[in-house]
């Protein structure tokens, strides 16, 4: 449930050998960024649910104060500490949980990941759609909106079979929806971004400027009342 090492081995030495239900749908969420409001029985685990999440975030931020890295913006480099994942502190309002769930029908939510990759190196992560809605995903500069696309600074591929950079939308491989797998691959010796769907490479879809190519590049997308998991290996 994306609980720290250190917080599971607690729980098992309180004999917690399995979550409740509401451990298991809550810690996740709260975890990924969500709000949580939670109704439940006396003994359903509900104290549970709040602390250990809680005691996790508190740890998590006094270590990035600590490293210097305060404000909304987590840089770290690749090769850093921690696992890859989607960036709680550098979302839209909408957009939470660990599988980056955004379920604003009017609005487009997005977000990066915690970590990114520069100067060299040929770089892949896969994205699952997990339930019906509008997505985009692909690759952006920390100057980029979450906004995946709309400008100079990011390069997105939408469900609807578009690709987009500088709001831009022209056709590109073909359309994605439910349970289809899409990797975005990042090609920094050669400059190429492109995609592939369900295992299919989809082709080249662009060459980054020789302006951008400096620059810290992290995994994005942006969603529109749908739901997306993501596998960085």
């Amino acid at each position: 449930m994306a609980v720290m090492p250190e917080l599971g081995q607690a729980v098992e030495e309180m004999d917690w050998s399995l979550p409740t239900d509401v451990q298991s749908e809550a810690i996740p969420m709260i975890l990924g960024g969500g709000d949580v409001l939670m109704a439940a029985e006396t003994g359903s685990g509900k104290t549970g649910a709040f602390c250990l999440p809680i005691i996790q975030i508190v740890y998590e931020t006094l270590k990035d104060q600590q490293e210097g890295k305060g404000g909304k913006l987590l840089t770290k480099a690749h090769g850093g500490g921690g696992k890859w994942k989607m960036n709680v502190y550098d979302r839209g309002d909408a957009m939470e949980g660990i599988l980056c769930q955004a379920r604003d029908p009017q609005g487009w939510h997005g977000t990066r990941s915690n970590k990114a990759v520069t100067g060299k190196g040929k770089y892949y992560y896969e994205a699952v759609v997990t339930d019906e809605g509008l997505c985009r995903v692909g690759w952006s500069t920390d100057k980029a909106s979450l906004d995946l696309g709309t400008d100079k600074f990011g390069y997105g591929f939408g469900g609807t079979g578009k690709k987009s950079y500088g709001r831009q939308f022209d056709s590109y491989g073909e359309a994605y929806g439910m349970n289809d797998v899409i990797g975005c691959y990042l090609d920094l010796e050669n400059g190429d971004i492109q995609w592939s769907k369900n295992g299919v490479d989809l082709g080249k879809a662009y060459n980054i400027p020789q302006h951008l190519r400096t620059e810290r590049f992290y995994a994005a997308v942006v969603l529109k009342n749908a739901e997306m998991s993501f596998n960085f290996g």
